[in-house]
This record gives C-alpha cells, sequence and structure tokens, in this order.
C-alpha cells in the first residue's frame, strides 16, 4: 500500500514538473503569452505576433492606443518564465482591431459571396430564359396546330432568348408565307429565322 502511494506521488510529481517544463520552453512560453492576451479585453481584438528565444518574447503588430501597448507588454512580462520582453508593437491611432489575415478571409468571403450571388442571378436568368424559350415554342406549335392551313405541316420551332427558327418542308409559297406569319405575331417572338423549304 505505502509503495502504490510512493508511486502515485511520484507520478503526480513527474507530471507536474513535465507541464512545467513544457511552459517554460519557447513555444510553451509562445503559447501562454499569446493565451493571455488573448483573454484580455485591452488587447485580444488586435493582431499580434508573439516570437520566443531562450525565453525572451518579442512582441511585433500595431494598436491603436498607448494603452494596448503598454498592456501587451505588461502581459508578457507577467507570463511565468519570461526573461525578458522586447517590444516592437507600434501605435498606429485608427488601426482596425482585429488580424490581417481575418481581413482577408473576410475580404474573400465576401468576394465569394458577391461572387455566388452573382452566379446565382446568371443562373436564374438562364433558367428563366430557357423556361421562356420552352413557353415560346409551345405557343406558336399551339397556334400552328389551330390554324387549318398549317395545321398539317411538319414545322420544327425551336426558340433562342426570344428568336423563333421554323425549319421544314411546305408544299406552297403561301403556306410558309402564312407559317412566318403566324409565327411573328405571336406574343413574345422578338424575330423569326426562316428555315422553311417550299417542295412540291
Amino acid at each position: 500500500m505505502f509503495g502504490k502511494r510512493i508511486g502515485t506521488l511520484l507520478g503526480a510529481a513527474v507530471i507536474a514538473m513535465t507541464t512545467i517544463a513544457c511552459s517554460s520552453t519557447d513555444p510553451g512560453l509562445t503559447t501562454a503569452v499569446k493565451s493571455k492576451l488573448a483573454a484580455d479585453d485591452t488587447v485580444k481584438s488586435y493582431r499580434i505576433d508573439v516570437d520566443t528565444k531562450e525565453g525572451v518574447v518579442t512582441l511585433n503588430g500595431a494598436v491603436d492606443t498607448a494603452a494596448a501597448r503598454t498592456r501587451a507588454v505588461e502581459l508578457a512580462r507577467g507570463t511565468e518564465g519570461v526573461r525578458d520582453v522586447v517590444d516592437r508593437l507600434t501605435v498606429t491611432p485608427g488601426t482596425t482591431p482585429t488580424t490581417g489575415v481575418d481581413d482577408k478571409v473576410s475580404g474573400e468571403g465576401r468576394e465569394a459571396a458577391r461572387d455566388a450571388d452573382a452566379n446565382t442571378g446568371d443562373t436564374t436568368d438562364r433558367a428563366g430564359d430557357a423556361v421562356g424559350d420552352a413557353a415560346l415554342t409551345t405557343k406558336v406549335k399551339t397556334k400552328f396546330l389551330a390554324d387549318n392551313d398549317i395545321s398539317g405541316l411538319k414545322i420544327d420551332v425551336d426558340s433562342n432568348n426570344g428568336v423563333v427558327t421554323l425549319t421544314g418542308n411546305v408544299p406552297t409559297a403561301a403556306g410558309k408565307a402564312l407559317a412566318l406569319k403566324v409565327a411573328k405575331s405571336t406574343d413574345g417572338v422578338k424575330s423569326v429565322v426562316d428555315r422553311l423549304k417550299v417542295v412540291k
């Protein structure tokens, strides 16, 4: 029982020493300082780069007030294991309290959103055109079927952006003229492309 307790205590001591050692390494100190900066209301919104070498922490970046600069340095110096702090922060009034990376990502996100909206609009327009053309084709064909003089003729009707193309063979010039007239008079038709051939 006594041996187990000793083993447990030794294990806990090793873990504690390992934790302290890790936090004392340069990467550990960098993480510790960054955590403090991120948790502080005065400086958490600014992009402050933290580099550590042999326990000496260097702060780089821009803040918009002297108070924010002073606070960042205080937090770094107050971090356990930090031997010294090199202050390379600049005070630039009007500095946006955010990171350059975040600004870039946000900008790209906004551009992507605009592009997506534009593409959606284009797709919607194309879909609308397709539906409009199909409806136009149906209108023209319906008119042809309702006209006794051309209902029996085999005329293909295609529409593209309001332009109707008639293709096929008709027995008389009069039938051709009538088909063109009916197509042109259909509501929504911008123009008619005549590919009809008179074949007797």
